[in-house]
């Protein structure tokens, strides 16, 4: 046997356990960017995939926030809530599909990043309003709630990173939690402008601003 195959031969032991090691290492750091509870993204995950999305003009961010989880909670028990972000969760990311991601970025609060096809971004924010107020299944059906849901399109906002979208997603997603309360209608509501990420009646929020889309 020749020196080089006897070099090969003796290296191999090492070799395969240092692959394996950091097969391990990959293992436990895809586990550290998932939420244990619902499985999606933590926000850390959720930011490095969000951000390879955002480089597609077509992407479209999206905040959603649970409406009264804290009243789930008290009134039928964590549990019950626990089993409600679940269920949230998993019909987001059902809906989002593989070619966008979803998180969790923490408590109630979501976000997702989908590839919009033929400006259908209304249409499909609408309906999965509509999923995700759907009782959960094996739940007492009083436990549901609604769920407010706030977008923005990247292609409006090209010089905004994901941090700022997010901030004009939370400024949509305030404005269709208020509307709510004041008529509880769901499907497309008014558009809701904003400036810097700031909400309606704060300092900095402007009628010229360009304008971010609401479903309420």
């Amino acid at each position: 046997m020749n020196t080089l195959a006897t070099i090969l031969l003796a290296a191999l032991p090492p070799a395969a356990g240092w692959t394996l090691h950091v097969w391990w290492l990959h293992g436990c750091l895809n586990t550290a960017r998932r939420d244990p509870l619902t499985g999606l993204r933590t926000r850390d995950g959720f930011t490095r995939r969000a951000t390879v999305l955002l480089k597609d003009p077509r992407a479209v961010v999206v905040l959603a926030d649970v409406d009264k989880f804290k009243h789930i909670n008290d009134t039928f028990g964590h549990a019950a809530g626990d089993a409600l972000l679940k269920a949230t969760a998993d019909r987001l990311a059902h809906h989002v599909g593989r070619s966008g991601v979803a998180g969790r970025l923490g408590g109630d609060e979501f976000a997702a990043v989908l590839i919009e096809d033929h400006g259908t971004a209304p249409d499909l924010l609408a309906v999965l309003h509509g999923v995700l107020a759907r009782p959960v299944d094996g739940q007492d059906p009083a436990v549901r709630t609604t769920v407010s849901l706030g977008w923005v399109r990247a292609g409006d906002f090209p010089v905004d990173d994901l941090s700022g979208l997010l901030r004009r997603a939370d400024e949509a997603m305030y404005a269709a939690k208020q509307a709510r309360a004041g008529t509880r209608r769901a499907g497309l509501g008014w558009l809701f402008a904003t400036v810097a990420g700031r909400r309606a009646g704060r300092t900095g929020a402007r009628a010229d601003a360009p304008v971010v889309g609401v479903v309420a």
